[in-house]
Order: structure tokens, then sequence, then C-alpha cells
């Protein structure tokens, strides 16, 4: 068994115009205050981390290892959750996604479609140069909008969906392999990936690709009423990134799943702080560490009630009493026999 290793924080929630979140220097050294000893890089925010640069330069990529070494901090992956989301736009979306996009492609999804798929070979080159082995994306969605089966779907609507889905993402996980890095879908809600029999479908259409993994967040599955603790029996050998984010479902006479369009405060389903809601992660961390799990257990906080700062120094000291310091050796090996092979036959009347 491995041990997992940890705590690291997802930067992404908290990047923003002010320091020490403005700069990377800064918000690594205040990351490694409130407790944390990894960092997982968004890639669309130049103040931090500049993706061009990560995938062409080694003196560049060795510049970001270096300042976060200085504050005591790895890198632990990758995030490109934006642009992947970009790679798949059903046209429902097309407004509301535009502002994931730089401005010279708004407005035309087929630029639009292209940027972010240079933007996920760019950062497979980059995960390569900074010594990455996974990287976190979302799927997009051209499903999405036809997810309830009302009106009553066309026949093969889905297929054709998920068939042209995968079209768009083999040509990324084949750059993926050749950067010797995985690529792992967050299995989310308003992707088309949202669920084990989704991620399935999608996997079929790339011929299971060795690359097309999984980030596991078991808040997304409480929202879902999906039993998480059976996902990771199913899928850990594709689980190879870990969210460590909470979530409560509280349904009422009045909202259940789908929330009622309820804002977020208001939702029978939604976020928490972590060990604020009703994830079961003594279990999640057993069960990773039975199946030899040894990526990162990485804090995303999102809460509607709590402030992210003492979400994040909850959350290290959360990730770090529950990770398990796997043992190197049986419990009851102190009572073992020292019996040999042969002994063990003639114990099983072999030999007579």
């Amino acid at each position: 068994m491995k041990t997992i290793k940890g705590p690291a924080i997802f930067l992404a929630q908290f990047a923003g115009p002010e320091a020490p979140f403005n700069s990377l220097p800064a918000i690594a050294r205040w990351a490694r205050e409130k407790g944390f000893i990894g960092v997982q890089m968004p890639t669309t925010d130049n103040r931090l981390f500049d993706l061009e640069k990560a995938a062409e330069s080694d003196a560049y990529c060795d510049e970001i290892k270096g300042v976060l070494a200085g504050a005591g901090i790895e890198l632990t992956e990758l995030s490109t959750h934006l642009q992947g989301q970009l790679v798949a736009v059903h046209p429902a979306y097309d407004s509301m996604f535009d502002g994931f996009a730089p401005e010279a492609v708004r407005n035309n999804p087929k630029a639009r479609q292209e940027w972010a798929v240079n933007q996920l070979h760019l950062a497979a080159k980059a995960s390569r140069r900074l010594g990455l082995t996974a990287s976190v994306t979302f799927s997009g969605a051209l499903a999405w909008p036809y997810l309830y089966p009302w009106p009553q779907r066309p026949a093969g609507l889905i297929e054709d969906a998920f068939d042209e889905l995968a079209r768009r993402w083999k040509p990324i996980l084949d750059a993926y392999d050749e950067a010797g890095c995985d690529l792992c879908y967050e299995i989310h809600p308003g992707e088309d990936l949202f669920d084990g029999t989704t991620y399935e479908m999608f996997l079929d259409r790339v011929g299971g690709h060795d690359r097309a993994c999984i980030l596991f967040d078991p808040s997304h599955f409480v929202l879902q009423q999906l039993d998480y603790l059976e996902y990771i029996d199913l899928y850990h050998d594709r689980i190879k990134m870990f969210h460590v984010k909470d979530a409560e479902f509280n349904p009422t006479g009045r909202q259940g799943v789908y929330s009622g369009y309820a804002p977020w405060l208001e939702r029978a389903g939604r976020f928490r702080s972590v060990g604020d809601g009703q994830v079961d992660f003594k279990s999640i961390f057993a069960k990773l560490s039975g199946y030899d799990f040894d990526g990162w257990a990485v804090l995303e906080w999102e809460c509607c009630l709590k402030h992210p700062e003492d979400g994040a120094r909850e959350g290290a000291d959360f990730i770090r009493d529950h990770i398990i310091r796997v043992t190197d050796r049986a419990f009851d090996d102190f009572a073992a026999s020292g019996v040999d092979k042969a002994a063990n036959r003639k114990l099983l009347g072999l030999d007579r």
C-alpha cells in the first residue's frame, strides 16, 4: 500500500487582484502558512502561471518550481478546467461560456474551440517539462441540455453527442500520452461526464484510452445521491487525482436533487467547507489507501457559508488528520509461526 500525499490546495478559488493572492510567490507563502505543502495550479491566470511559457521553456518551469520550493511548496498538477469546458459547448451555453475565453475568440464558437484545444496541448507539454504525471480538466458538454428525457429524446441523440465528444478528445488524449501524463476528467454535473455511466460511454468511444482518467470529487456525487464509496470500488484503477470537497443533501417537501432553481444557500444540495458537510472522508481515505492511490489529496474550497481563508486553514488540518500512514507489515506478524512450504504441504496432507 501507499500513503496519500498532502495536504495540497487548488488555487483557482483563491487567486485574485489583492495580495497575497495576486502573485505566485505571495500565494505560495500564504498556502504554506495555512499548512499546505502542495498547490494545484490553474492555467488561466497569468499572474500566477503563464501556460505558453511553461509549454516552451524549461527555464521558466524551473523558475516556477524554484519559487514554490522557496516557500516549501510542491506543484501537484495543472488545471485546465475552463479550457476543457470550451472543447465542447452546446449552443445554448455559448454566451455564458464565452467569458472563459479571450476576447479575440468570443462570439466565434469555432475559433473558441480551436483555442481551447490548443490550450490543452500546451498544458500537456507544460506538464512534461514540469515533471508532472497528471492533469485535471472538464470534458465539456454537448448532451447536457437533454439530461432529463422529456420531451422524449430522438433515437441516437446521446450516442451522436458522445461520438462527437470522443472525436474531439481523442487527439488531446494522445498528446497527453506522448507527454507521459494522465488527463483526469473531473466528473461533474454540467459536463457530459457527470457519473459512472457517462464516463463509461466516453471511455468506450476513446478505445479505453489509458490516459482517460478520473479526478474523484465526492461532493458532486452527494448532490446526485450517487454512492461515492462504491464509485471508488468500480473505478479505482482510473482515479489518479482527488479533490477533498464537502457537500450536504437535505431534501424537503419543497425540493430535492434539482433544488428548484434556488440560490446556493437555499438549495437542498449545497457545497460546504470540508468537515462541515456529509461526506464520509474517513471511509474515502481508507478506500483510496487500500487501492494504492498515491496521488495528492487536494483541498478544493467551495462553501456558501464559511470564509475561504477559514476554510483553507481548517482544510489543511482536516486533510493532514485524514491521511493514513499505511502500514509496512501485517498487524498479526508477531504471531507468525515461520512455517515453510514443505511444512504447509504436510499440514494440508499433500505428501501422504
